[in-house]
């Protein structure tokens, strides 16, 4: 997608985010011939990590994926009455307190993280002729959601609190891997098989994107990648295996020439030392640029426009961003031109994270409601 530069749609908007669902779904197929013979599942939370679960996942469901992760169970129904009743939903969160029936009346698997969710399963399971399908999440060392290895050797003891359930997946979650290197991937590793040896047997899940790449001895029968199917790289000291998703581009609003001894945006925290063209463009914040990406002063956030890199300069603020546009071609800046922000020739979503001190996933899931948003690709 780097160096295309199409008009986007809405000329009222001050931002454009343009989606490739085609590579989206060549992610997915990237990942699930990476991962054979393990099934490739997709994680589509958080609205499909901000480009819209309504585009992506049927675009996902098209290239091959059958089942689908979200986090919560507003997420899991809508999806379901996004898919259709065929793909299997497996909600991160599992059962809360009084939500069982629901879960079920949709046709939610849930992940069953502590023994007060499996209580709740059971005790919707019990009055059924017909076993209710559920995953468990074995913690391993990230001690945030899952059955503590106490909870497990329990379960091992009294298999009766698993009457009525039909164990579909045991699964646990990688605190480190996108290091490869981390001895903390092997360490939870051997801790899930320990663990998954004292559950009913089933099929398992360890490894989410980066895992992935940490080999065939981490994908157990479902791996289930989200960031690398957005474009994010789940490798990060090796060269991104998967293709960009997102662009984003903001519109000028104003051009102005400023000299020396001046200064820029909030808090003047941006001394011009040269004699500068800069660029307002209508996006900020508000729309998800982070305002940590402003204040550089070396070059590590920046745009392009006229196929050339043109720095973030100043603050960022709620609605506008500044940009030094003097070594671009004068043609491309003037009011109502577009400027790439991420992606196409601009910053990749790693390279914006980075200049933010955060990590791709925030930078798109933060996409603002403002931009006009243009699919294209598979099923746009």
């Amino acid at each position: 997608m780097a160096g295309r530069q199409e008009t986007p749609n809405n000329s009222a908007a001050g931002g454009a985010v343009r989606i490739d669902l085609g590579a989206l779904a060549a992610n997915w197929r990237l990942l699930a011939d990476t991962s054979v013979p393990a099934e490739c599942a997709a994680v589509v939370k958080a609205n499909a990590y901000g480009i819209g679960v309504a585009q992506a996942a049927p675009a996902l469901a098209a290239a091959g994926c059958t089942t689908f992760f979200v986090a919560t169970l507003d997420e899991a129904i809508a999806l379901r009455g996004i898919l259709g009743a065929d793909p299997t939903i497996m909600m991160f969160n599992g059962v809360l307190p009084g939500t069982a029936k629901e879960t079920h009346a949709h046709g939610i698997v849930p992940v069953l993280n502590d023994l007060g969710q499996l209580q709740e399963w059971h005790d919707l399971a019990s009055g059924g002729d017909t076993p209710l399908p559920a995953a468990l999440h074995a913690d391993t060392g990230m001690n945030r959601l899952g059955l503590t290895p106490g909870d497990v050797a329990e379960l091992s003891n009294a298999p009766e609190h698993m009457a009525g359930i039909d164990l579909t997946l045991v699964l646990s979650h990688l605190a480190c891997g996108e290091n490869g290197d981390n001895p903390m991937n092997n360490a939870q590793l051997l801790e899930f098989l320990r663990q998954k040896a004292a559950l009913l047997p089933a099929p398992a899940s360890l490894a989410a994107s980066s895992g992935i790449f940490l080999g065939a001895g981490f994908h157990f029968e479902v791996v289930r990648p989200g960031i690398a199917l957005y474009g994010g790289n789940p490798t990060p000291k090796d060269p991104n295996p998967t293709a960009e998703v997102v662009q984003i581009k903001g519109k000028i609003v104003q051009v102005r020439d400023v000299d020396s001894a001046q200064t820029v945006g909030y808090g003047a925290a941006f001394p011009v030392t040269k004699p500068s063209t800069i660029a307002t463009v209508a996006v900020g914040y508000a729309d998800g640029i982070l305002r940590a990406i402003g204040d550089k002063q070396d070059g590590t956030a920046w745009g392009s426009v006229g196929g050339i890199s043109v720095p973030v300069v100043g603050r960022v603020s709620m609605d506008l961003l500044t940009l030094d546009v003097t070594a671009a071609p004068a043609q491309s800046v003037h009011p109502g031109a577009w400027i790439d922000l991420v992606g196409g020739d601009a910053m990749t979503v790693d390279e914006a994270a980075r200049a933010a001190g955060t990590i791709p996933y925030e930078i798109l899931t933060s996409l603002g409601a403002r931009y006009d948003r243009q699919y294209v690709g598979a099923n746009a």
